[in-house]
């Protein structure tokens, strides 16, 4: 099984679905986006949105976003999803070596990401791959 990764250029049937099904399994408080929600990522110019395709179907997903501001251009990894029966088979691996590409072939000084510490795999993954913890103080402001 090779998992292939590519950046959703046009949003289908199959795309809507396959968010559908990958969107509870990341957060229980957001719904799936529908088709206009996920066109309109597809077409801005600063964001990329990765599928990851296992045996043909859709199995992953990454958003990368990117942002200037007066020290350089930076570039910030969102919503990385796998589907439970794809766990184990490197996708989650290839998205972020994607998105680390991208990042770089974009002039990029830096990737950042968030990850809730209970995901423990996932944090396994992203220090493996060269990420390093950055100690912060993250604030969020709800509006």
């Amino acid at each position: 099984m090779t998992v292939e990764i590519s950046q959703c250029r046009q949003v289908d049937d199959e795309v809507v679905a396959a968010f559908a099904h990958l969107i509870p399994q990341l957060s229980s408080s957001s719904p799936p986006p529908d088709a206009e929600a996920l066109s309109a990522i597809v077409d801005e110019p600063h964001s990329v949105l990765f599928l990851a395709h296992l045996d043909g179907a859709i199995v992953g997903s990454l958003t990368l976003a990117f942002y200037r501001i007066p020290t350089g251009v930076k570039a910030w990894i969102e919503d990385v999803v796998v589907d439970g029966a794809a766990r184990g088979a490197g996708v989650g691996e290839a998205l972020n070596r994607a998105a680390l590409d991208e990042a770089a072939a974009r002039g990029a000084k830096n990737v950042s990401l968030t990850s809730r510490a209970s995901r423990e795999a996932a944090n396994r993954l992203y220090q493996r791959i060269g990420f390093e913890l950055y100690e912060t103080n993250l604030y969020r402001y709800q509006l």
